[in-house]
């Protein structure tokens, strides 16, 4: 199981590929070392996958039941926010369009290792999602964590 971790700037090149960080690509499982998916985050951020961890979540989609309008309308909405894509020999893939218009990217990415995914975010737009308050900080990780 890949256990991503770190925040890592990078920056998108002129045809609009991203370099997966060393740090990060050497985590990916050996079925994943030529090919990732990714999915439209629910902020505006993307979510970058091993193929492996993927299938986890693949398997709960489609598990969804197609006789409901609700899970109809969300699974909908999930499968059309994915793609799979490939790694080439330096760590590089492209960024879909419509992808990098989620997440209001034009140059600038920062990618944050969030266990068992990475979150590919806008910069500008990560920093406004983090926790600034370390007391609330602190009262989060209570909440959830039971620390």
């Amino acid at each position: 199981m890949a256990f991503f971790t770190g925040e890592h700037e990078c920056k998108l090149d002129a045809k609009g590929r991203l370099v997966l960080p060393s740090r990060l690509k050497s985590v990916l499982p050996e079925a994943s070392k030529n090919s990732i998916v990714i999915r439209k985050g629910f902020e505006s951020n993307l979510i970058i996958y091993p193929l492996s961890e993927f299938q986890n979540i693949y398997t709960r989609i489609s598990s969804l039941n197609e006789f409901s309008s609700e899970q109809r309308k969300l699974k909908r909405n999930l499968f059309s926010g994915i793609s799979q894509v490939d790694l080439d020999s330096n760590g590089r893939f492209l960024l879909a369009r419509n992808m990098l218009s989620h997440c209001n990217i034009k140059k600038d990415v920062i990618l944050i290792g969030v266990g068992n995914f990475i979150e590919l975010w806008n910069p500008d737009i990560y920093s406004k999602n983090l926790i600034k308050d370390s007391k609330e900080f602190s009262l989060l990780a209570q909440k959830y964590l039971d620390v």
